[in-house]
């Protein structure tokens, strides 16, 4: 495609595309609405599946159906839709479902205001599922963010058999801006492990020293169970504590123990700065300009922007803010992330700017807090 223009919804579905997504449901909501859109023009040309649910709760469970019968899948939506995924969320962590869940936020709560851009889902993508189990949650700054990482979701999700979420934002997905696609440095496509038939199948059983299990398609010659109720390897249900703590356990470390080895960020290390502002999604991009400005006129700053948020990619963050005294924290919302950081970094001084009034938080207040906080 060479040089090309799109907004980042756009480039989103691009992404899907070249990631391998054959299936795509959802239901019409601003700011995502324009993914479907993309979807339905890219994929039945190419042998794909497009559909619109009769509402939320169908269309996460129509991806979930597909993806069981070996299809990559996605679905998009905002804050109202993600809160109605809920329940979905759950039985795609419990049961090891891949699918790519795009979360274009606005400004909540409820249903708020449906063309005014927000960050206030960044706990609720994490914390929204019952059992508290962890998820995997990308954050982009950009057009070309939109496209890469939505690439690594897909791998992700294939990976470790889990839902991953792209934490879009009002503001990126529907900017557009041009970027030359031929220049990007685009992941591999990687496909979920499937099991090779020499012994008996165990749907949620990982083979030694692994930590996902292997894969078959449900509707295939081998039969596969699959259940929202707590099980063991063998996808019965069950009701005892060791094979449940197990299961659990596992599921919980496939993520943790392996977060350094999916940890996206951009850094911006200014020479004798005592400060590092933090960032994440479209705030990374008037963190960019305000460091900049910075360091020509007064206090300097480093940038760390944070594109892996969930599970907090706690040895990056320690590491890369041990060099400095203070952290500045800006984020489109009145105070999410930047509890995880106060977590992290005990002891260290944490000036938080917060904004959730449907205006972006601009280079000038983050220079402010960074000369006088």
């Amino acid at each position: 495609m060479g040089l090309t223009l799109m907004e980042g919804n756009e480039a989103i579905g691009w992404g899907a595309m070249a990631a391998g997504c054959s299936f795509f449901a959802g239901y019409p909501i601003t700011p995502a609405t324009t993914i479907y859109n993309t979807m339905l023009r890219l994929l039945p040309p190419r042998g794909g599946v497009c559909l619109q649910g009769e509402d939320e709760i169908a269309s996460i469970g129509f991806c979930l159906g597909a993806s069981m019968a070996g299809m990559k899948a996605m679905t998009a939506t905002s804050g109202p839709g993600i809160s109605l995924y809920s329940e979905q969320i759950s039985f795609a962590i419990g049961s090891e479902i891949p699918i790519v869940i795009v979360d274009v936020q606005r400004l909540g709560p409820s249903t708020g205001s449906a063309t005014k851009g927000a960050d206030g889902d960044i706990q609720f993508l994490q914390w929204g599922n019952s059992g508290g189990l962890p998820v995997i949650v990308l954050a982009p700054v950009d057009v070309k963010d939109c496209y890469t990482l939505t690439m690594e979701a897909f791998n992700l999700a294939e990976r470790f058999r889990c839902p991953v979420f792209v934490a879009a934002n009002k503001e990126i997905s529907m900017t557009r801006e041009t970027f030359d696609l031929d220049a990007l440095d685009l992941p591999e496509v990687v496909e979920r492990r499937r099991s090779d038939g020499r012994r008996p199948f165990l749907p949620f059983g990982a083979a030694e020293g692994r930590q996902v299990p292997d894969f078959l398609p449900i509707g295939g010659r081998t039969l596969v169970r699959q259940t929202s109720s707590t099980h063991g390897p063998d996808g019965y249900i069950t009701t005892d504590p060791a094979e449940i703590a197990m299961m659990q356990d596992r599921l919980d470390a496939k993520l943790q123990s392996s977060v350094s080895g999916f940890t996206h960020y951009d850094e911006y290390v200014v020479p004798g700065a005592d400060t590092l502002v933090v960032a994440y999604g479209v705030t990374a991009r008037a963190a960019r300009t305000a460091v900049r400005h910075a360091e020509k006129s007064g206090r300097k700053a480093s940038l760390l922007v944070l594109k892996t948020l969930w599970p907090v990619p706690e040895q990056l963050i320690r590491e890369k803010a041990e060099p400095y005294t203070r952290v500045v924290m800006p984020e489109m919302n009145l105070g999410q992330y930047v509890r995880e950081l106060q977590r992290v970094l005990p002891g260290k001084g944490i000036d938080f700017l917060g904004r959730m009034n449907g205006e972006l938080i601009k280079p000038g207040q983050i220079q402010e807090v960074i000369q006088h906080g």
